[in-house]
C-alpha cells in the first residue's frame, strides 16, 4: 500500500492541491469499503467526537496526558427517525440535529481545557457550582445554542454576498445568471479566507489537525485496517463524507437554484435566499450522498473534488497522540455500540422485561 500521509514538509499550497489529485485519481484518498457500518464524527478541542448507532462518544487529551470520555447514547425521537428517511428532508433535518448534539460535546472539550488551567483550589469551586446548576433546561440551553449558531451562521453567509454582489456590480452587471455566480464567486472568497485566517491560530489549528485524525481513523476502519496510529497515519486527512464538502456544495448547489428565480431589487433577492435556504441544503445533502456512492467510479469521482479541495484548509496532519485519541473514541464508540445493541435485544424479549439501557 502507498503511503498516503500528507504533502512533503516544505511543499507550497499548490503542490498540495496537486499531491491530492494524485490520490484520488490513484482511488488512495478513501478505499473501499470492507466493513459494514458508515460513521462519522467531529473534531472538538483537544479531541474527537464520533457518533455510533446508539451512542455518541468524545475522546479529549487532558493536561495531564490521560484520555478522558464523554458518553451520550442517542435518543432520537421517533419522528426524527422518520424524518431521516426521506429524501431532501433528511438533510435539514441532519444538519440541525447534528449542530444540536455536536454542541454538548464541544462544550464538553471546552469545559476540560479551562478546568486543565486551573489550580486545584479553583477547580474544586468550579464543580462544585456546576453539580449546584446542573440542569435540564442547562442541557437544552446547549442544544439551542448549537442550533441558533449554525442558522444565524448559515443566513450570514448566504446573505452577505448577495448584497455585497449588489454593491459592487449592480452598475455593470444586469443579468441574473451573472449576477448569481459572481455571488457564489464572492461566497467562495470569503469562505477561504475565512478559514485561512482562523487556521492560523493555535487553538484552531491543533482543532483542524485532530479533524485530520478523525478521517484517517474512519478511512483505515473502512478500509479494514488494524486501528493502531501506525496503520492509521497511512491514509488520508481527506474524506468523501465531510462536512467541509457539503459547505461548498451549498455553495455549488445555491449558484444553480438562485439562478432560477427572479428578482427586481435586492430585498427580493435577499427574502428569495432566505425562503430558499431550506431547499440548497436539502439537494447539497442528497448531492453529498451520491458523490459518496459513486466515488469508486473513476468517471464520477471527480464530483467530489471541490469538498476534498476545501478540507487542504479545514483540516491539517496530526500527530501520533492525536490519532492514539481519535482511535480511543472510535473503540470506545464502537464498544459501547455492540454493549447497548445486545442490551436492547435483551430488553425487548417478552419473557424478561427491563428498563431501556439507553433511556436508563
Amino acid at each position: 500500500m502507498k503511503n498516503t500521509k500528507g504533502k512533503p514538509v516544505n511543499a507550497s499550497f499548490g503542490d498540495e492541491i496537486r499531491h491530492t489529485i494524485s490520490l484520488i485519481r490513484e482511488g488512495e484518498v478513501v478505499p473501499k469499503a470492507s466493513k459494514p457500518g458508515i460513521y462519522g464524527g467531529q473534531a472538538v478541542i483537544e479531541g474527537v467526537m464520533f457518533g455510533g448507532k446508539h451512542v455518541n462518544v468524545t475522546a479529549v487529551r487532558r493536561k495531564s496526558g490521560e484520555i478522558t470520555f464523554l458518553e451520550v447514547p442517542r435518543e432520537d425521537k421517533a419522528w426524527v427517525k422518520t424524518l431521516r428517511k426521506i429524501p431532501f428532508v433528511r438533510g435539514i433535518v441532519s444538519i440541525i440535529d447534528s449542530s444540536a448534539k455536536g454542541s454538548k460535546h464541544l462544550n464538553y472539550s471546552a469545559e476540560a481545557m479551562a478546568d486543565d488551567q486551573m489550580n486545584p483550589e479553583e477547580r474544586a469551586k468550579q464543580k462544585e457550582k456546576e453539580e449546584s446548576s446542573f440542569s435540564l433546561t442547562m442541557i437544552v440551553g446547549v442544544a439551542v445554542a448549537g442550533i441558533l449558531s449554525f442558522i444565524v451562521g448559515k443566513l450570514i453567509f448566504t446573505l452577505v454576498p448577495a448584497v455585497l454582489e449588489d454593491l459592487l456590480f449592480k452598475s455593470i452587471i444586469n443579468h441574473r445568471v451573472l449576477d448569481t455566480i459572481i455571488e457564489g464567486v464572492i461566497k467562495i472568497v470569503l469562505l477561504l479566507a475565512y478559514l485561512w485566517i482562523i487556521s492560523q491560530t493555535p487553538v484552531i489549528k491543533r482543532l483542524f489537525q485532530y479533524h485530520g485524525a478523525e478521517h484517517k481513523v474512519i478511512t483505515a476502519y473502512e478500509a479494514g485496517e488494524e486501528l493502531t496510529p501506525a496503520n492509521v497515519q497511512k491514509y488520508s486527512r481527506l474524506h468523501y463524507r465531510c462536512g467541509s464538502s457539503f459547505i461548498i456544495l451549498t455553495v455549488i448547489v445555491g449558484i444553480i437554484v438562485y439562478s432560477l428565480f427572479p428578482w427586481d431589487n435586492i430585498w427580493e433577492r435577499v427574502f428569495i435566499r432566505i425562503l430558499l435556504l431550506p431547499v440548497v441544503i436539502g439537494l447539497s445533502f442528497e448531492l453529498l450522498k451520491f458523490t459518496n456512492s459513486v466515488r469508486d467510479i473513476p468517471v464520477l469521482r471527480f464530483l467530489g473534488y471541490p469538498g476534498l479541495w476545501l478540507q487542504l484548509l479545514t483540516t491539517k496532519e496530526p500527530s501520533d497522540d492525536q490519532v492514539e485519541v481519535s482511535i480511543a473514541s472510535f473503540n470506545r464508540m464502537r464498544e459501547l455500540d455492540v454493549q447497548l445493541q445486545s442490551e436492547t435485544a435483551k430488553s425487548s424479549l417478552p419473557e424478561s422485561p427491563t428498563l431501556d439501557p439507553v433511556k436508563g
